[in-house]
């Protein structure tokens, strides 16, 4: 009985060091990728950033991102950054600690607008607008200056809106104290330990209360953005902008009541991706003077957050790219210096116009198997619905599926179409179990049952 004990013990162990250890592992390493994507290539110069006019009749949004050794999450910054700029009625800012280069997730960097203290002297009065994406507050001393920044305008008429996991960063401020308030359908176990002075909501996509606005997982943030354009501008604005993107669920703008996402199979396979797929598929994402935001947004949070995909950011130079609502970004790479690609995605339904000159350069230059201009085909769709269609194809419906709940998606239009399993994840994964099982046997046979043959023979002896 107790070899049998033994044995059970040393099996046991060995799933947990092979499984657990190299999973751990995995898991940490793909978190990093994406929310360290931190820029280790040198830094250009930046005297090619420009600054939108300021225009004192106008409100002022501020879209806060954290220090450089902190990525802030790109959909969350991105979305509300260029919902805001296309209503033309606000005066809209890149804000953060200090103007050096700013990562977001996945690896796409930004060059601020202005300092908190800058904008602070410039406007001379509280910003109308404070929108706070998730910032992992991963060194308390680095994150400090902005909180203290949200905390320094918190008793005041300003709204703060926070998008998806941003909600965190707002009760970390104490602004959510005895309030209601919503998150990323993942994050809300952890928010309500963290933070059990504040009503976390989950069958709404966003609560307005008083002074906060807080929306749930990535597109919901999208109909919070659009509700508070509608009381500060008006509908039709609302409506407008929600037409030009094509978005397909409007109707949450005026009632963000619904059923709450909850765990199923799919997150598996979105932790199993993140921990046991070991080889990544490298992908290039093209920067071009005048993209669009939100096409951009798409590539990031459709492919890198799955644990499949690692993104890379590539242009012609190295000199800051002005987008289409005036943000500067620069790429990592050039085209010439860019590493071999399993795929170049050139997001944007005008790319084939906007970067006719990038795109022939491009092909001349670059390294990639495949090239996809993502958007050019169907340039009045959601922008990502193509993304997640084609994540399906590249992966599987498992993948795919997970990715169109992770972004609260919540719309038919999506049709996808591929592999039913991710088997690479999974036959890494019984690689792994296989490795722990023939250790465990290894052992077993070297010292259990030596062991007990040789007590065997002492007896007969």
């Amino acid at each position: 009985m107790k070899k049998v004990l033994l044995r059970l013990a040393v099996y046991l162990l060995s799933l947990v060091v092979f499984v657990g250890g190299l999973g751990f592992l995995g898991y940490s390493h793909t978190q990093k990728e994406f929310y360290k994507a931190l820029r280790e290539e040198p830094v250009p110069s930046l005297e090619g950033v420009t600054i939108p006019p300021h225009d004192p009749a106008k409100p002022t949004v501020a879209v806060v991102m954290a220090d450089s050794s902190i990525t802030t999450e790109d959909f969350d910054f991105l979305i509300p950054y260029t919902l805001f700029a296309m209503t033309e009625a606000y005066n809209v800012y890149a804000v953060s600690p200090d103007k050096n280069l700013k990562p977001l997730s996945g690896g796409l960097d930004v060059a601020p607008h202005y300092t908190y203290a800058e904008l602070d002297a410039l406007l001379g009065k509280n910003p109308e607008v404070i929108v706070v994406p998730f910032m992992p507050i991963i060194d308390e001393a680095i994150y400090a200056p902005t909180r203290e920044w949200i905390q320094k305008h918190a008793n005041s008429d300003t709204t703060f809106l926070s998008i998806c996991g941003g909600s965190g960063n707002l009760a970390d401020a104490g602004l959510l104290k005895g309030k209601s308030a919503a998150s990323h359908w993942q994050a809300i176990p952890s928010l309500r330990a963290l933070y059990p002075d504040t009503t976390w909501v989950e069958d709404v996509r966003y609560v307005h209360e008083g002074n906060t606005l807080t929306s749930s997982g990535q597109t919901a943030g999208i109909d919070a953005v659009l509700h508070l354009i509608s009381q500060q501008v008006d509908e039709p604005t609302a409506a407008s902008i929600a037409k030009q993107i094509s978005y397909p669920n409007y109707e949450f703008v005026a009632n963000p009541k619904v059923e709450p996402f909850v765990l199923d199979y799919k997150f598996s396979t979105y932790i199993l991706n993140s921990t046991f797929r070991w080889q990544k598929k490298q992908m290039g994402v093209l920067l071009y003077d005048g993209m669009e935001e939100l096409a951009l947004s798409s590539i990031f949070d459709s492919y890198a957050d799955t644990g499949t995909t690692r993104v890379r950011t590539i242009s012609r130079t190295m000199t800051p790219i002005l987008t289409k609502h005036h943000l500067n970004i620069v790429a990592r790479h050039t085209i010439e210096d860019a590493p071999q690609l399993d795929k170049m995605i050139i997001p944007g339904g005008d790319a084939p116009s906007l970067a006719r000159e990038d795109i022939k350069f491009w092909n001349e230059k670059g390294k990639a198997d495949v090239t996809l201009l993502i958007h050019a085909d169907s340039p009045d769709r959601y922008v990502f619905e193509a993304p997640l269609e084609d994540l399906a194809k590249q992966e599987d419906l498992l993948t795919a599926g997970h990715g169109v709940k992770r972004l609260e998606y919540r719309s038919d239009n999506i049709k996808l179409e591929g592999s039913a399993l991710p088997l690479m994840t999974y036959a890494h994964l019984l690689l792994t179990v296989a490795l722990a099982f023939l250790t465990a046997f290894l052992i077993d046979r070297k010292f259990i049952s030596r062991k007990s043959t040789c007590c065997l023979h002492k007896r007969t002896a």
